[in-house]
Parts: C-alpha cells; sequence; structure tokens
C-alpha cells in the first residue's frame, strides 16, 4: 500500500468527493483504509453496565484505498506518489512537484 497511518488524503469518488482527512488505520490484506470525517454511519449502541448510556452514535467506516489519494504537503494537491530508492532507504515522492513525503 502506498498509503501509511497519518497521511492526509482526499477522496476521489463516492458521496465524500473532494473531502480531506487524516488516515486513522490501514488493513493491507482487504486493501481498505479508514479515514477520519469520512464515510460515517450511525451505529446503535446498547447499555453494558449500570450507568452506561446507549443511544445512537457516528463511526467512520472502512473506504478501499483506490479511492483515495495522498495530499501533498508542498503543493497542497492531491496527488500519486512514486518510491525513490536513497542511502537511508525508500522515500515516497509527490509526482508533480517532486516533494518528498515524510
Amino acid at each position: 500500500m502506498k498509503i501509511k497511518k497519518g497521511d492526509t488524503v482526499e477522496v476521489l469518488s463516492g458521496n465524500d468527493k473532494g473531502k480531506k482527512g487524516e488516515v486513522l488505520e490501514t488493513m493491507p490484506k482487504t486493501d481498505k483504509i479508514i479515514v477520519k470525517g469520512i464515510n460515517l454511519r450511525k451505529k446503535h449502541v446498547k447499555p453494558r453496565k449500570q450507568g452506561d448510556e446507549g443511544g445512537i452514535i457516528e463511526v467512520e467506516c472502512s473506504i478501499p484505498s483506490c479511492k483515495v489519494n495522498v495530499v501533498c504537503p508542498k503543493c497542497n494537491a492531491a496527488t500519486k506518489t512514486k518510491i525513490e530508492v536513497e542511502k537511508d532507504g525508500k522515500v515516497r515522492v509527490c509526482k508533480k512537484c517532486g516533494a518528498k513525503i515524510k
């Protein structure tokens, strides 16, 4: 996966098209991610202990990683990334402006 936890991404398609958010979790086996504030669903919660409150809460659900692009910190646009090998190791680079991403 070219997307990592903590990246800022922009949604390319779906109900949340054009929105930006931070990646909270990645799931490489299923090729899905969870983004903060994107793909919100309502969940009905039952009180489990005495004193707990039940009700309806909003939860972020997973989306396929192919529906998002990483936002470059320099040019502030959604872009594809390429990987360059340096002395230290592999580094992700913006294809538009050439800036290093983290």
